[in-house]
């Protein structure tokens, strides 16, 4: 009697999880596959004729590709992150100050980590901060040119070439050239640079003067004015019939004298390497790189995860083991890869099944990372499937009945994997 109490009184206990179930898991799954079949409003069955036009689409077939290099790339650069923070933390002092920095990260929405992470990789280095690292360092190996972003007066002797500036006509020997620039600020000219001088005529040879034909009075375009400065150690080339036949540089006053030539179909140029723009950085949410930053993110973000559990894994293994290990003469790489990693193989899985997981349906990062001129090279499944709902409910829920079964292998198999441990 007792016992058919027990049984016929079950359900009761059962049924408000149940309900739960069905209403939150259960009915939202069959609705979608319900949608999946049917038009854009929903209303007219369409049969599997979604599920062709997904797999068919250039759209999907990308999304299906970035989702690839998110499944390959960053559970294991995630794993990578927390074994190594983790084993490093054991043997650094304030180990705790470490593991609870690395960890802050998961405190934060993706949200909020995304615009986070749009500010990090903004394109101007005076506001993104990766961008701003990244012409530091170049810029210290090899810094820009003195006179980027001058430009010759407009309709005097020079013409854009290539990048650099050379003469819009032939000059023969015992010929003045005067070569004016703006364009440049008065911070910007060396501290070394003089009033330029009027090159005058010279008895042989070709000479000249490059300056910056500018001054607050104003002055007469494209003659040497008192208040305006020459150009020093600007590279010089003549050219005849297409070769270089000189080359020179200028002095403080801008000035440049190359009495050797002789005869005439001389051009005159300023060397591209006079004005070589600095290092802007690298577009870092363009539609090449959007994808490797917004992964950079994801493992900001989830490092901090892998690292508690392989924390708990490491604590776990017996010191004698690595103790062993040790005495046999094995080194710590070696005692990392054969010993550590094989005896932490289930936390292992734990964690890149569930990243796996987790990183199929990746959606908020990248809708508010990717700016909008990039969201369709870094689109994803489930960025995709948001898209298309709004106009196409049948598309849109074909898109998640797909999702549904990518991510499903993974569940089942954590799933079987419990019950294993159970029995």
């Amino acid at each position: 009697m007792a016992r058919g109490t027990r049984v016929s009184s079950a359900p009761w206990f059962l049924a408000p999880a149940l309900l739960v179930v069905a209403a939150l898991v259960v009915y939202p799954i069959g609705q979608t596959v319900w949608w999946s079949f049917h038009d854009a409003s929903g209303h007219r069955m369409v049969g599997a004729a979604n599920y062709i036009d997904i797999f068919t689409s250039p759209q999907t077939r990308r999304a299906l590709l970035n989702n690839a290099v998110w499944i390959v790339a960053a559970p294991n650069l995630v794993l990578a992150a927390g074994l190594v923070v983790a084993v490093l933390a054991q043997r650094v002092r304030r180990s705790t100050a470490l593991r609870v920095v690395l960890f802050m990260p998961m405190a934060i929405s993706l949200v909020c980590a995304g615009i986070t992470f749009r500010l990090v990789y903004d394109e101007s280095p005076d506001r993104g901060f990766l961008n701003a690292v990244v012409v530091g360092v170049h810029d210290a190996v090899k810094p820009p040119s003195l006179y980027h972003g001058a430009r010759p007066r407009d309709g005097q002797a020079l013409v854009p070439a290539g990048g650099a500036l050379q003469t819009s006509r032939t000059v023969a020997a015992g010929e003045s050239v005067p070569l004016p620039l703006v364009g440049l600020p008065p911070a910007q000219l060396p501290k070394t640079a003089t009033q330029a001088a009027d090159p005058g005529r010279p008895a042989a040879g070709v000479h000249g003067v490059v300056w910056s034909d500018f001054t607050a009075t104003g002055g007469r375009p494209g003659a040497v004015d008192a208040g305006e400065l020459g150009l020093p150690g600007v590279d010089v080339e003549v050219l005849r019939d297409g070769a270089v036949v000189a080359r020179t540089s200028t002095r403080p006053d801008g000035t440049f004298d190359l009495p050797q030539l002789t005869g005439q179909g001389y051009v005159v140029r300023l060397a591209a390497g006079n004005f070589t723009e600095p290092f802007a950085g690298l577009t870092w949410l363009g539609p090449s790189l959007v994808t490797p930053a917004m992964i950079g993110a994801y493992v900001w973000i989830w490092a901090g995860f892998a690292m508690v559990l392989v924390t708990a894994g490491l604590a776990a293994i017996p010191k004698e083991t690595i103790e062993a290990a040790r005495v046999d003469g094995a080194g710590e790489w070696q005692i990392l890869r054969r010993v550590t990693v094989p005896l932490m193989r289930p936390i292992v899985v734990v964690i890149l099944l569930t990243l796996t997981v987790n990183v199929l349906k990746v959606f908020d990062l990248v809708l508010v990372v990717a700016p909008e001129s990039a969201q369709g090279p870094a689109s994803v499944v489930a960025l995709e499937m948001w898209r298309s709902s709004f106009d196409n409910i049948g598309r849109g829920s074909a898109l998640g009945v797909l999702l549904l079964v990518l991510a499903l292998p993974g569940v089942l198999f954590n799933v079987h994997r419990l019950r294993r441990n159970e029995r």
